[in-house]
C-alpha cells in the first residue's frame, strides 16, 4: 500500500521547494516559510533568485545544485514544468515528489514511479502539515 500524503510529509525532514518565491503574497513563499517554522529543513530552488537567500537559506538555481540528500521535492510551478522537475528529482535521488494544489502531471507521475519515488499531486503540503499537526526536529 502506498503511503498517504501525510505519511510522506511526516517522514520528510529535508524539503527542496522548486518555485520558491520572494513574494510574501505567493504560496511559494508562505507555505515553505510555514514548513520551516515547524522544523522542516527547507531548501529554496528558483533560477531567478539564485545567489540570494530565502528563509535564511541560499537559493539554488536548480535541484541539481542541491548538495545534500532531499527527502521531498515540493513543486510550486506550472504542470508543464513538472516532468523536467521530476527528472531532476530522480537524478538527485529524492524520495518523493509533491505537486502543489492545482498541479497534475501524468508524465511526472510516470517518471516518479519509474524512479521509485512516492508521488503526490494536487495537494498542499501546508494543509497536510496543519491537519496532521506535523513538526520536525
Amino acid at each position: 500500500m502506498a503511503p498517504s500524503p501525510r505519511d510522506i510529509l511526516a517522514r520528510s525532514r529535508v524539503i527542496a521547494v522548486v518555485g520558491a518565491s520572494r513574494d510574501p503574497g505567493k504560496p511559494g513563499h508562505g507555505i515553505p516559510a510555514e514548513l520551516q517554522h515547524h522544523g522542516f529543513r527547507v531548501i529554496p530552488v528558483n533560477p531567478h533568485a539564485a545567489g540570494t537567500t530565502l528563509w535564511g537559506e541560499p537559493v539554488r538555481a536548480s535541484l541539481l545544485d542541491v548538495d545534500e540528500p532531499v527527502d521531498l521535492v515540493d513543486v510550486f510551478r506550472p504542470a508543464a514544468d513538472a516532468p523536467g522537475i521530476a527528472r531532476q528529482a530522480a537524478r538527485i535521488g529524492a524520495r518523493a515528489l509533491w505537486l502543489q494544489s492545482g498541479i497534475r502531471s501524468a508524465e511526472a507521475r510516470r517518471i516518479a514511479a519509474e524512479a521509485g519515488m512516492d508521488y503526490v499531486e494536487d495537494r498542499c503540503t501546508g494543509v497536510e502539515r496543519a491537519l496532521g499537526q506535523l513538526r520536525q526536529g
